[in-house]
């Protein structure tokens, strides 16, 4: 019966394509002057096909007007018509038309999953926790759903509500591409997880997601992005305020055998017990690659970058101010865990078990790590070397850790065969992939 359907439906389009054709070969006979023929090629990427007027090479008069049909696969969606597409009508319809007055060359553009473009399609991934979802492009304060679900008067001033919880985890892919997802607001400090994702389990993934301008207060397991992680974090970052309870981090509260790597967070984060710039707490989880900049307060275990470390942190580095009472450290407040090739240079504020780098340790190793004496405010540290900030910014005291580290000539100019680069006697370490300030 589809198969009916599906061949009328295109018998009914390509009449409609004649007869649009039709009615401008009529114009041009009318003028009495031959119409110039063009050319329009036509492809498709993976997970679909253009159902009109199909792949390959056709010729068309001047001025014609060409039905064109994309077809996506099963599981797939049509994203947009790139290529020659300044005469295309809607180059992100499937179905639209392009009118030819040249020779053209288009592709159907498909992705796997579901396309996200407003919040409300944001909303609806609560109802299939297990799907690929696609962000197409920004949402902000602008974006249809944002007063409904988003904003501070949304649900009885709740704002957004997680996606997930406790016991319904995402368990999909959720790729933002880059584009930002700006303005959110939630305030629950009764509940718990809390973030943009209230849990993701093992097989979650979560990548290129760009949390701005976040306003986010919960109770326990609070982050910008995500407030319990058990998946697969990567190339993400949140900006804002987050203020939890215990367990409370920029961009996640807490890791448990997930991992996150290339990501940061540049929000200021307020908590009670294991409060950290990036992630709360890490349990058997990773972190590698990754920054922190916000300020951090708390009680206990407080960390720029991590507030317990109870996992493996390699090649990460904090810049903000951290302040508590109790095991508060400029990486890390309390670490069970390793350790390496990571610094810290911000101010470090406690009145117990207070470290320049580390404030407190129970075990694990942490080796080739430095912090800055002088704007730490602190000569002693559970683990790690401390330095001048003249040594800080020198390459040698890096390289000769066996850093995976470079000299550029400018903050800009980055080399992306390496892992760190600095400007050597003017900066400190710097990722290779972070955005430049």
């Amino acid at each position: 019966m589809k198969a009916l359907f599906n061949s009328r439906r295109h018998q009914y389009l390509a009449r409609i394509s004649i007869l649009l054709i039709m009615v401008t070969l009529i114009a041009g006979i009318g003028g009495c002057l031959p119409a110039a023929e063009y050319t329009l090629s036509i492809s498709s990427t993976l997970g679909g096909t253009v159902a009109y007027p199909g792949i390959g090479t056709f010729i068309y008069p001047e001025g014609g007007v060409v039905l064109l049909m994309a077809d996506p696969d099963e599981g797939y969606s049509f994203t947009h018509w790139s290529g020659h597409v300044s005469t295309v009508a809607n180059v992100n319809a499937a179905t639209t038309t392009i009118t030819m007055y040249g020779h053209y060359f288009i592709t159907a553009n498909f992705v796997y999953g579901q396309l996200i473009r407003t919040w409300y399609d944001l909303d609806a991934i609560r109802n299939n926790l297990t799907c690929t979802y696609t962000l197409m492009n920004d949402l902000s304060s602008t974006t249809p759903g944002y007063e409904q679900l988003a904003s501070p008067t949304a649900n009885g001033g709740k704002g957004w509500q997680p996606i997930g919880n406790w016991s319904v985890t995402f368990n999909g892919t959720f790729n933002s591409q880059g584009h930002e997802i700006s303005d959110m607001f939630v305030n629950r400090p009764d509940e718990s997880p809390v973030g943009l994702f209230a849990a993701v389990d093992v097989a979650g993934v979560i990548q290129n997601v760009k949390v701005m301008n976040a306003n986010v207060t919960g109770d326990l397991a609070v982050g910008g992005l995500i407030g319990w992680n058990e998946g697969t974090v990567s190339n993400s970052y949140a900006t804002g305020r987050v203020t939890g309870g215990c367990s409370t981090g920029g961009l996640v509260g807490y890791n448990v055998y997930g991992t996150v790597s290339n990501s940061y967070s540049t929000a200021d984060v307020a908590g009670s017990t294991n409060v950290g710039g990036l992630i709360g707490v890490i349990s058997d989880g990773t972190v590698s690659k990754s920054y922190a900049t916000g300020n951090v307060s708390g009680d206990s275990g407080v960390g720029g970058l991590i507030g317990y470390n109870g996992g493996t942190v390699s090649n990460s580095y904090t810049t903000g101010n951290v302040t508590g009472d109790l095991v508060v450290g400029g990486l890390i407040g309390g670490s069970w865990g390793n350790v390496t090739c990571s610094y810290s240079a911000g101010n470090v504020t406690g009145n117990n078990l207070t470290g320049g780098l580390i404030g407190d340790k129970w075990g694990g190793i942490i080796s080739h790590s430095f912090w800055d004496t002088e704007t730490s405010g602190h000569n002693i540290s559970a683990g790690g070397a401390g330095k001048n900030t003249t040594e800080m910014q020198d390459i040698v005291t890096f390289s000769g850790a066996l850093w995976n580290i470079v000299a550029v000539t400018n903050p800009s100019l980055r080399n992306l065969s390496y892992i760190w680069n600095m400007v050597n006697n003017a900066t400190y370490p710097f990722l290779s992939w972070q955005p430049v300030s």
